[in-house]
């Protein structure tokens, strides 16, 4: 758990914590400038968003930021010089993971106090924010014609339905050439069964090609699925091929159409929001600004009985000791380490990933030397309270509070893990600018800096650089992000959406040998 009480402004830099022996510069640093309140003067240009030392460290010495170690000097570094990936050493360094040490329960509002926004509650319970008709192909073989199919339901025709946000097919590069069974089909199967019964899909078209690994039959048993007026199914071998499966196609989702035209959206608990936790292209000041931000969104969210998905595992590596020792129980906390444990000594060993030390080049010029800094500021966006589970790639959310998904860094895999498991909504913080959207989803998009918000304001539906102007408080920004949130499941378009990605942006973690 971090402690923000520390976090202060003088002139160009900015302290986190007073036991950091850095501090990150607020704007572009030259050299000779004096910084107020750390009697130092600069001895290099730094980046903004960028490491200053604040006093002379020696080599081997742990780099602290947020009072967290994040690095190691690699060699002697003066007061005021640049701290970054040139003269800091990543390597391993002990962590007591104290499980449950931490753990203090949340005091759930009321429920007659729980926020609340307009829903579309669905026959079987489940509450939606959207209301699409999808069409999902079970292999790369049949991606063509699911989009086919729903290329041919354009604008004017979606106009007769105005309470269905529209036909999106979902398509992807797996179900053949892999193993037949074993993780990578079940991580398949898993995700395909979760976007199948997601509550933003009012009805779903699921398109085979009929000679693939991933079969269609074998994939309805799996998940427990059963074709019928929500839920239909062709093999184009056995309905006539391209074309015809096409014509098919279009006629079952015509048919679908009037009957998920028939939702009302009504007033329902934030309780029934589960919100995936995303960032990508980040900065040095996503730690500062959007990722503590959206955690203390999301600690309102817990509070009124709402469920929060942190994942990205290698994105949290080297902080995991501070999630252990808030886990509800020893048994949760294990779940994360066993899974910290997977990525380092079964999936990574030799790899050139970033769990072994080196993030992204966006990463890197954005200010981060190494994985654990990133790590750092993206496992903020988890907040403070409690962990409540951990679940496997795709797995159904079912536990209410924070909760953690394993799934790999990159932003589509990740999200498109989360949906599968039950996520109506996605908050994406970015500080290079990341242009997302995942149907059937909203998306909402926070910046860190307000630079590159005005940059790419088309984009971005928050600006987190508020609170490094100073014109907003933290605690100021997270009520904003939250009630952001409620528009955005009552209905309102986020920027995203009004630019119409996330028919693209359905990515299940190719995860086995392709043969």
């Amino acid at each position: 758990m971090f402690d923000f009480s520390g976090k202060r402004a003088d002139g160009p830099v900015i302290r986190l914590h007073p036991a950091d022996n850095i501090v990150v510069a607020r704007m572009p640093v030259g050299i000779g400038v004096a910084v107020p309140g750390e009697s130092l003067v600069t001895r290099s240009q730094v980046p903004a968003g960028h490491k200053i030392a604040a006093r002379n460290l020696r080599a081997g010495e742990p780099i602290l930021k947020y009072n967290v170690c994040i690095g190691f000097a690699a060699v002697d570094i003066p007061a005021g010089a640049y701290v970054h990936s040139h003269n800091t050493d990543f390597r391993e360094f002990d962590r007591d993971y104290a499980f449950g040490r931490d753990y203090v329960p949340t005091a759930l509002l009321p429920e007659a106090e729980q926020a609340r926004f307009l829903g579309i509650v669905r026959d079987n319970g489940q509450v939606a924010t959207r209301n699409y008709v999808g069409v999902l192909s079970t292999v790369n073989c049949s991606a063509t014609v699911v989009h086919r199919i729903a290329e041919a339901f354009t604008p004017d025709i979606m106009a007769q339905y105005p309470n269905v946000d529209g036909v999106v097919a979902l398509s992807h590069g797996m179900g053949c050439g892999m193993e037949m069974s074993g993780e990578p089909m079940d991580l398949l199967r898993r995700t395909m069964g979760g976007y199948a019964c997601h509550a933003n899909f009012a009805a779903v078209l699921i398109v085979g090609l009929g000679c693939e690994r991933n079969q269609l039959d074998a994939l309805l048993q799996d998940q427990g699925l059963q074709a019928g007026d929500r839920l239909k199914t062709f093999i184009m071998q056995e309905t006539g091929g391209t074309r015809r499966t096409i014509e098919a196609g279009v006629a079952a989702v015509r048919d679908m159409l009037p009957q998920a035209n028939q939702v009302r959206r009504q007033p329902v608990s934030a309780r029934h929001l589960t919100v995936g936790l995303q960032c990508g292209g980040s900065d040095g000041f996503s730690s500062i600004t959007a990722n503590p931000a959206l955690g203390a969104a999301m600690d309102i969210l817990v509070r009124h009985g709402g469920t929060a998905i942190l994942s990205e595992t290698p994105e949290i590596y080297g902080v995991e000791h501070t999630f252990t020792a808030r886990a509800r129980s020893r048994e949760v906390g294990e779940k994360l380490v066993e899974r910290i444990r997977w990525w380092k000594e079964t999936y990574s060993p030799g790899r050139d990933v970033q769990i072994n030390g080196k993030v992204s080049p966006g990463n890197q010029m954005g200010g981060l030397a190494n994985i654990f800094e990133k790590s750092l500021g993206s496992s903020m966006k988890g907040g403070t309270s409690g962990l409540m589970e951990v679940y496997r790639y795709a797995e159904p959310v079912r536990q209410p509070g924070m909760v953690f998904m394993d799934t790999p860094g990159f932003d589509p895999v990740s999200a498109t893990g989360q949906i599968a498991g039950g996520a109506n909504l996605i908050c994406f913080t970015t500080g290079r600018g990341s242009m997302f959207g995942a149907k059937p989803v909203p998306s909402i998009k926070l910046a860190t800096n307000t630079t590159m918000y005005e940059r790419l304001t088309e984009d971005m539906d928050i600006n987190c650089g508020a609170i490094l102007d100073g014109s907003a408080s933290l605690p100021e920004m997270a009520q904003q992000i939250f009630a952001q949130v409620l528009s955005v499941a009552s209905g309102e378009r986020s920027k995203s959406e009004l630019l119409g990605l996330g028919d693209h942006e359905f990515v299940p973690w190719n995860i086995g040998v392709v043969s």
